[in-house]
């Protein structure tokens, strides 16, 4: 079920309004509030998020550079779609780099890290079970920057934020699929079990575990959603 409009409702913050802005865009997409292919009216936009039409203009423009949106001449901006074959890779990256944090974590964690990761799960583990979507999503991102913080290492961490939105895409689309949550919930306990141990090379196999039954479940709703389009396409 989308997440009612009033969860995008922006604070009006001077200093944070901008990034509030793109923020709250950037979850409704997520959340499927606005699908693949889907145009993005200004007003509707204005009206979803109660800030003015340049604000709204602002974090089009910020979310079309991290791929989430494209402009089409004469239709103005609309949802960007993600391939099977880029979700692929996407994964692919994402295994290597995620695996790696794990065992990063494992060897240079210090024991505060490893409770902020501890409560993280914590509350992931609440909202995959229980949450609305935008819940699962916020968690999911809280516990993965709890992960990076604890690997250490800076060029990692940057590397991924610029997959981050395509990431959380895909992340929202795995999600999706039933049984997926508490299958996720298993995977990461799994992966805590070694992060507690210090047993890094245990923690990267259950980090890239997690990445590729993740890729499996969302490369399939993709594929399925794109043999749907394509037979009603042939049957209008």
């Amino acid at each position: 079920m989308n997440a009612p409009d009033a969860e995008f409702k922006v604070q009006r913050t001077a200093s944070v309004l901008r990034h509030s802005v793109t923020e709250s865009i950037r979850n409704a997409i997520l959340v499927g509030r606005f699908k693949p292919g889907e145009r993005l009216p200004e007003r509707e936009l204005c009206e979803m998020t109660s800030v003015s039409r340049t604000l709204v203009r602002e974090a089009l423009r910020q979310l079309e550079s991290e791929g989430l949106i494209h402009v089409i001449p004469h239709r103005g901006p609309v949802v960007d779609r993600v391939t099977p074959e880029q979700a692929m890779g996407i994964y692919q990256v994402r295994e290597e780099l995620e695996g790696l944090a794990c065992q990063l974590f494992a060897k240079h964690a210090t024991d505060a890290h490893l409770m902020a990761l501890q409560e993280a799960f914590a509350a992931l583990k609440q909202a995959l079970l229980h949450g609305s979507p935008l819940d699962q999503l916020s968690t999911k991102n809280a516990f993965y920057q709890r992960l990076l913080d604890g690997a250490g290492n800076e060029a990692l961490t940057n590397t991924l934020r610029l997959l981050n939105s395509r990431v959380m895409l895909l992340r929202s689309t795995s999600m999706q699929a039933p049984g997926r949550a508490k299958q996720s919930v298993a995977e990461l306990s799994e992966l805590l079990d070694a992060l507690v141990a210090r047993n890094a090379k245990a923690a990267r196999k259950a980090g890239c575990l997690h990445v590729r039954n993740a890729a499996e479940t969302a490369i399939g709703i993709l594929r399925a959603s794109l043999e749907a389009e394509k037979k009603n396409g042939m049957q209008a």
